[in-house]
């Protein structure tokens, strides 16, 4: 009777109190419209793809038989015939890939540069004898190539204007680097003025710069995670995260990216097992995210993760290296642009190598927390302090987007760089282009699938005067190669617009033969 009595009074309380959906409490953690978009690969293009990757492989193996019976000329070093019997130095589908697919289209990546890489740029024009295996360079230089692979975010990667001649007075006085460690005699006033304003810019308590910006994820994660403590890592994390992670020695389990019923089984699983064999508690658990995604163009559900953050007790490390400057009214940030508060981040870690044009990271938060590396931090005590002229070049540009420049170039650029996103992305999407990401995500995945694409796509812009950034397996999946577009607030819209057109016109371009499209 009594267990009915139980049953009929929690009836009665659904009736009158109904739970809210998991959907509706998760809508009411924001405050404007999140969307995002990752559209399935067609089965008819995944199997293409799987297919030209098949027909690369098969010609792989017969190219491979003939550099064996020396009919093809092998370009690669090997090893002595007295260290055949040696552990090999790379895998044998690493050295595969790279001799047989990666070689077809190695003249998209590491293209010489000599400007400024701004919205436009010069490049060194080069040529190869031997099928991408070296290359030559011819003298001639591209002019005026529209730079569409940057993370320029905000224009301040610029050799003219105020950022440029502060650079240069601040290089005069104290030159161009330091020498030594931040515990030794590498601390110049510079450096604790950025620290100061860069607090004040996150809205923390205090803060901290790092010469490298890789470093200051790959060295500091060390530094607070241990043996016995767990992070949960989001499976697209930069690899910066994943190596501070690994050599941290904690456990280290994976949650699917942005999914937060993934991430809120992880950290149940967590609070009732514990730890492995002994099931003790964990010592610390701590929650790994980027900002922004820079291979998807996504943005981190922020507002739940810290809702799960706060609910379980855990600690939250957040890398917005892409999103600091980017995002936000303010360009503080994710933490800005869905205008919560900094402190419920408990470790919040930049680069100055995007928005602001220079280099090195930033970790930001309490008091304690920072004074804590500044001590165990081996990116702190062993590595060179940041250059001068860098640390004046950040100190500028920041002030640029607080507004205590004296002036609203900041606001205005913020402002630009808002509205080419959304312009951009909205012309793709009218032309059917497949783009993955947020709506409001600088970085614009344009979908290419076929690897065939990946090494046409990239020549065929540079023929028509466009830089752009193509990505392939192993950064991406097998079947979702891209083309990469990063947004800058230097772009015009004639800028973008010229890009758009040319995509227009390579979209849809025939193929002479089958064979090249499978390839």
């Amino acid at each position: 009777r009594s267990m009915s009595l139980i049953t009929c009074c929690y009836s009665l309380h659904i009736i009158f109190f109904p739970p809210q959906s998991h959907h509706a409490s998760r809508t009411l953690l924001y405050k404007k419209t999140f969307v995002e978009s990752f559209e399935e690969t067609p089965l008819l293009v995944a199997v293409l793809t799987y297919m030209g990757y098949g027909i690369l492989t098969i010609f792989g193996y017969l190219r491979d038989f003939l550099r064996d019976w020396k009919l093809e000329k092998c370009h690669l070093a090997r090893e002595r015939e007295e260290q055949k019997d040696f552990v090999p130095l790379y895998q044998d589908f690493e050295n595969f890939y790279t001799r047989n697919l990666y070689m077809r289209i190695r003249d998209n990546w590491n293209r010489p540069i000599r400007s400024v890489p701004g919205a436009k740029m010069d490049l060194v024009e080069r040529v190869t004898p031997d099928y991408n295996w070296t290359f030559e360079h011819t003298g001639k230089v591209l002019k005026d190539v529209i730079n569409m692979g940057s993370y320029n975010y905000l224009g301040f990667a610029e050799n003219t204007g105020t950022c440029a001649d502060t650079a240069s007075e601040c290089t005069e006085k104290y030159g161009v680097g330091v020498c030594s460690t931040r515990q030794e005699l590498g601390n110049i006033d510079k450096h604790e003025e950025l620290e100061k304003l860069a607090a004040r810019f996150l809205g923390v308590e205090s803060s901290m710069v790092f010469g490298m910006g890789f470093a200051t994820n790959s060295m500091n994660i060390p530094a607070l995670m241990e043996k016995g403590c767990l992070i949960l890592s989001d499976e697209l994390n930069h690899a910066s995260l994943v190596l501070g992670a690994r050599l941290s020695g904690a456990t280290i389990r994976v949650f699917k990216h942005n999914n937060m019923q993934s991430l809120e089984k992880l950290l149940r699983d967590a609070m009732v097992h514990g730890q492995p064999r002994t099931h003790r508690p964990w010592k610390k658990i701590l929650i790994l995210v980027e900002g922004i995604y820079s291979m998807e163009g996504s943005i981190v559900r922020l507002p739940e993760i810290i809702a799960l953050k706060k609910k379980y007790k855990a600690y939250l490390y957040l890398d917005e290296a892409h999103s600091i400057g980017a995002l936000g009214p303010r360009g503080r940030g994710v933490v800005d642009y869905f205008g919560l508060d900094p402190c419920d981040v408990d470790i919040m870690m930049g680069t100055f190598t995007k928005s602001f044009g220079a280099a090195g990271g930033y970790i930001g938060g309490k008091k304690e927390l920072v004074d804590y590396l500044r001590l165990h931090s081996h990116s702190a005590v062993y590595a060179t302090s940041m250059s001068p002229p860098i640390t004046q070049q950040i100190i500028t540009s920041m002030k640029c987007i607080m507004g205590e420049d004296g002036t609203t170039l900041g606001q205005e650029r913020l402002c630009q760089l808002s509205e080419n996103t959304t312009y951009f992305r909205r012309r793709l999407h009218e032309m059917g282009f497949i783009i993955y990401g947020n709506n409001d995500s600088p970085v614009v995945p344009l979908m290419l699938y076929m690897p065939a694409k990946i090494g046409a796509f990239g020549r065929e812009m540079l023929k028509r005067n466009i830089g752009t950034v193509v990505v392939g397996f192993p950064a991406t999946p097998i079947i979702e190669s891209r083309a990469r577009f990063c947004v800058s607030a230097a772009h015009t819209r004639e800028m973008l617009d010229t890009c758009i057109r040319q995509k227009v016109k390579r979209k849809y371009k025939k193929y002479k033969t089958i064979i090249y499209l499978l390839f």
